[in-house]
């Protein structure tokens, strides 16, 4: 029996975020509605009762708006058309805004059992400068409430190197989460995308500089590490047991269905997307979807993603997938890099430094002669 992640992307929001680039419409309740009755048609045009589903992620967008019963139906409809494996991770993204501890509680009762929340920072004046509709204390009690409901696989956004922020602004966020009874951290360096509302000279001038974002990253890992927190991917940190089981599909090249607007797949040997249209998707039969890639996890992207992994990359492995040829053009890299502090490598397995993190991209395309 094959195995399988699930994703559903939750298209509404309350409100869209300056920094945002996802794909996200004005919350209402009756395309709401209408949404999960087209997620739940998908899903029975995709299903196939001899794959074993062991994740499903609802991501978004803020998949908290939708009511436990409209979720319930939707995970009902993965158990009726797959067959969801007994230690299923089933993830939920919620805006510590948008949950209560009674509905925390019946969310549990559907099935979820592990919550990610949007926290970003625990710094009002940061809260606010983001565009976020939650205060510190909101996001603290959030957690609270979530372990109160049940829940004990709780991960935390964090992101880094706002304007004007300073290490010790930082930290203290870190410190806050970490006193928290949560298991995984999600940390992102702000990235400036263009066309959204911080894409702006006001917020661009405010932005630290390359080596101070390097110096709040590299301060962040450390501390995020004393705390417990395991370095398992570029910007993810857990304690031991707690990675994320479904990103890790995507880093690992394993298969993923996804399914609402905007959503991407790697299934059935291709990868496709589904259009970036809620009308779109609630009208038609089946999500309208365009092939990305007719061969996908090659050489060059199977390395890339794997390097993303604290784990790194395994010399042997490049051969046995693909060719001696291969290993030898990665082998020949890997001196100067590794002399640089970039790398590190034990006559196999190579993998990024935590310094090679901050510039993981030039890196990759040196070592993979991209």
């Amino acid at each position: 029996m094959s195995d399988l992640g699930i994703y559903i992307h939750v298209p509404f929001c309350g409100k869209k975020c300056g920094y945002c680039d996802f794909f996200s419409v004005s919350y209402r309740k009756e395309k709401a509605d209408a949404y999960t009755e087209a997620v739940c048609r998908n899903i029975r045009s995709y299903g196939d009762s001899a794959i074993s589903v062991d994740t499903v992620y609802f991501g978004g967008g803020t998949p908290s708006l939708l009511t436990p019963a409209q979720l319930e139906q939707i995970l009902l409809e993965i158990r009726g058309c797959f067959q969801l494996s007994d230690a299923c991770e089933i993830t939920l993204e919620a805006n510590p805004g948008t949950v209560s501890e009674k509905k925390l509680a019946e969310l549990r009762k559907t099935g979820i059992n592990r919550l990610s929340l949007g926290v970003q920072s625990l710094n009002d004046n940061e809260l606010r400068l983001l565009g976020r509709t939650h205060s510190a204390e909101r996001a603290v009690k959030a957690v609270k409430d979530a372990v109160n409901a049940g829940f004990e696989n709780i991960s935390c956004d964090l992101m880094l190197a706002l304007p004007g922020q300073s290490e010790e602004d930082l930290l203290r966020s870190v410190d806050r989460l970490a006193e928290l009874p949560i298991q995984h951290v999600s940390a992102y360096i702000l990235s400036i995308e263009e066309g959204t509302a911080f894409d702006c000279q006001d917020i661009r001038s405010r932005l630290p500089d390359d080596d101070e974002t390097a110096g709040l990253y590299i301060a962040m890992t450390e501390r995020l590490r004393e705390k417990g927190f395991r370095q398992y991917e570029v910007s993810n940190f857990a304690k031991e047991g707690y990675e994320s089981r479904h990103n890790c599909r995507y880093w690992k090249c394993l298969d993923y269905l996804g399914i609402g607007p905007s959503a991407h797949s790697c299934f059935g040997g291709k990868r496709f997307a589904a259009a970036a249209d809620t009308e779109l998707f609630i009208s038609s039969p089946v999500q309208p979807v365009e092939i990305t890639d007719d061969c996908p996890c090659g050489f060059i992207e199977y390395s890339m993603l794997r390097l993303r992994l604290a784990e790194g990359l395994s010399l042997s492995d490049i051969e046995d997938r693909f060719s001696p040829e291969k290993r030898l053009s990665v082998e020949k890299k890997i001196a100067p890099l590794a002399e640089a502090g970039y790398l590190k490598f034990d006559g196999d397995r190579l993998a990024l430094t935590p310094k090679g993190f901050l510039v993981s991209n030039s890196v990759i395309i040196d070592l993979l002669g991209i």
